[in-house]
């Protein structure tokens, strides 16, 4: 990789500097992903299913480079047993039988690019179902005939310099940033994170650097209706990626917000809803070390206020919380490519409920596969060390597996997505451990498949929240383990991009 000169700019301010820089040097690709598990965002301009319609099996259509479509269908088989996320106390939610579930999804694209340049567009749909569910239907699973994406954009493709565009985007997107951990559009799950509003990006990703902005209203899921924003919300803010030393280190400090416009009031008791306006300064740098080391850290500190409701009345709480995750890794010299990684997450939880400050961290619209195969926890009220293996021990099939435990990082703080809760903190800290394993295998060019075993442990404060409310707080139904079976099928109807010709 060619390494970029050193210039001196006189600029006014930071964004001056960065206007000014491009000029200076032209663009490389400079971009390098991480190797940490699960955390490197997947392609959403455009997505990953997505092709040129110049390099699909159609040869009629090889001078056809402005239109990008994609058309997939995934199927999967779920199967739960001694499911923890179901379980409120004094609800009949949580069912003894174990759930099978078939969740089915069909998405389909198109993009227009370059011929009406700088005007671009792109619309994208998407139908999920579900099916043979013992639970009632949530909009994590069925979201039918949405469209999930509807934009327009004026691509500038050299305004910043040669190769190094600026974007403008209005219109319903979805995105991923960072390691996924903060904003993420869930691929795993059956439907999709989106929002809506406005993002400006300078450069692109494949240069030494890039500014990406936003400000937006994340999208409220309905069912069986078409979806609309949450008008009283704006998640907004920055990341400015530097790329110069990419084969060593990417450097991303960032910027997020998101502010709640409360509604204590409302006559329709399901729409109260309290206010909410949190900063959250990070910085996240991966890369490359000492031959076959991997790194990948992010370090964000939030604050600002925190409303919580009462009936109708709203109580507004100091908000200061705290979370660190770092991810090490050794990729070894053999024809299998196995990578060992250890893993440190770490997510403030809040201390007392009826004090004035709120300790738990705000995971935003985060993706959890990283911390769960079950989907049991979130970047908030947590400990989690993580060992794990990946190898590749045939062409196209690839093997995870890994052992993970669980603390609560604050013993009042209660695991919010198990509903369970003991404000004492006497039932102590231990959440419990998990292992899990994974297969996936690239059958040809339209066909990949998948299945994966995760089985969850209960630990000591799982074991005895299983005794109901005696102790305070909220109980659970059941000690017992946990085991979660999925297989998956994924079609695309246009392959993996690769020509047909030569």
């Amino acid at each position: 990789m060619k390494r970029p000169l050193i210039y001196t700019v006189r600029a006014a301010g930071a964004l001056g500097l960065l206007l000014a820089w491009p000029a200076l040097v032209n663009a490389e690709d400079y971009y390098v992903p991480t190797k940490g598990y699960r955390v490197e965002p997947a392609p959403t301009d455009p997505p990953l299913y997505v092709r040129n319609l110049s390099k699909t099996q159609f040869e009629q259509f090889r001078d056809v480079k402005w239109l990008d479509v994609g058309l997939d269908f995934r199927t999967r088989y779920e199967y739960r047993e001694n499911d923890f996320r179901p379980q409120r106390s004094g609800t009949s939610e949580w069912r003894p039988d174990a759930d099978n579930l078939w969740l089915l999804r069909t998405r389909a694209y198109v993009g227009i690019k370059e011929i009406l340049d700088p005007l671009r567009f792109a619309v994208e749909m998407e139908d999920a179902r579900s099916y043979n569910g013992l639970y009632p239907k949530t909009d994590a699973d069925v979201n039918e005939f949405e469209m999930i994406q509807g934009y327009g954009e004026l691509y500038f493709a050299d305004a910043l310099g040669h190769n190094r565009p600026l974007s403008i985007r209005a219109g319903r997107m979805h995105l991923e940033l960072l390691d996924r951990r903060l904003i993420g559009n869930n691929e795993f799950r059956n439907t999709t994170n989106n929002f809506e509003g406005y993002r400006v990006h300078f450069g692109k990703k494949q240069n030494d650097w890039d500014l990406d902005t936003f400000a937006l209203q994340p999208v409220e899921r309905y069912k069986y209706e078409f979806d609309q924003p949450d008008e009283d919300t704006w998640i907004y803010g920055a990341v400015l990626s530097l790329k110069q030393w990419s084969e060593f280190v990417t450097i991303q400090p960032y910027f997020l917000g998101r502010k709640t416009d409360g509604d204590p009031a409302n006559r329709v008791a399901a729409n109260r809803k309290a206010s909410m306006d949190i900063y959250a300064p990070g910085l996240r740098a991966y890369g490359f070390f000492g031959g076959g080391f991997d790194f990948d850290a992010d370090i964000n500190k939030q604050f600002g206020r925190f409303g919580s409701l009462s009936g109708t009345r709203e109580t507004l709480r100091q908000h200061d919380a705290l979370a660190y995750s770092l991810e090490l890794g050794y990729s070894f010299d053999h024809d299998w490519k196995p990578r060992a990684s250890l893993y440190y997450g770490y997510g403030t939880g809040d201390k007392n409920a009826g004090d004035n400050i709120n300790q738990r961290f705000d995971a935003f619209y985060g993706f959890n596969q990283p911390w769960s195969r079950n989907d049991y926890f979130s970047w908030d009220n947590i400990i989690a060390p993580k060992a794990r293996l990946e190898f590749s021990p045939y062409k196209d099939v690839r093997i995870d597996t890994g052992y993970n435990a669980y603390w609560e990082e604050s013993a009042a703080g209660g695991w919010n997505r198990a509903g369970l809760r003991d404000t004492t903190g006497r039932s102590g800290t231990f959440l419990g451990h998990e292992f899990d394993i994974r297969l996936r295998h690239k059958l040809n060019a339209y066909v990949d498949w998948s299945m994966s075993y995760a089985r969850f442990t209960p630990g000591d404060f799982t074991e005895a929240r299983a005794v109901g409310v005696s102790q305070g707080g909220q109980g659970s139904y059941t000690s017992e383990p946990s085991n979660f079976f999925y297989f998956e099928v994924s079609l695309n109807a246009f392959g993996d991009g690769k020509p047909t010709y030569k």
